[in-house]
C-alpha cells in the first residue's frame, strides 16, 4: 500500500467478514465495494495476480473474458480455481512469487533501458 501511495497507483480496499477492526478507508459493504471494483476494472486490458488466493478469484468473477489474466501463486489451487469458475483467459503459473517479481523488475528494467 505505501508503494502504491507514494507513486499514485489506485487501490481498492474491500472489507469481509472476518475483519477486526478495519483500516478507515476500508470499504465494509461488500455490495457498495463489488460496485466500486467493476469501475475500478472496467477499462483494463491485463490483469497480473500475485499470491493471493480469495482476492485473485474474487477479481477473476469481475473481470470481462476479453481481459488477459495472469495468476502467479505457489499453490496450483488458486489457477486451478480460476479456471473451474469461467476464467479461462487465466495464465497460470505456479511458482514462488518472490523469484517472479525479481526476473519481472529486471525485465522491465531492461526494457526502460532500451527506449
Amino acid at each position: 500500500m505505501y508503494e502504491c501511495e507514494i507513486n499514485n497507483v489506485d487501490y481498492l480496499l474491500a472489507g469481509s467478514i472476518r475483519d477486526d477492526g478495519p483500516l478507515p478507508e476500508v470499504v465494509t459493504d461488500v455490495l457498495e465495494a463489488q460496485r466500486l471494483m467493476r469501475q475500478k476494472i472496467r477499462d483494463i486490458s491485463y490483469c497480473l495476480m500475485i499470491a493471493t488466493t480469495l482476492h485473485s478469484i474474487a477479481v477473476g468473477n469481475l473481470l470481462p473474458a476479453w481481459v488477459q489474466v495472469v495468476c502467479v501463486d505457489i499453490n496450483p489451487s488458486t489457477v486451478i480455481k480460476l479456471n473451474d469458475r469461467g476464467s479461462f483467459q487465466t495464465v497460470g503459473l505456479v511458482t514462488d512469487v518472490e523469484p517472479f517479481l525479481r526476473a519481472l523488475v529486471a525485465d522491465l528494467e531492461d526494457l526502460e533501458n532500451q527506449s
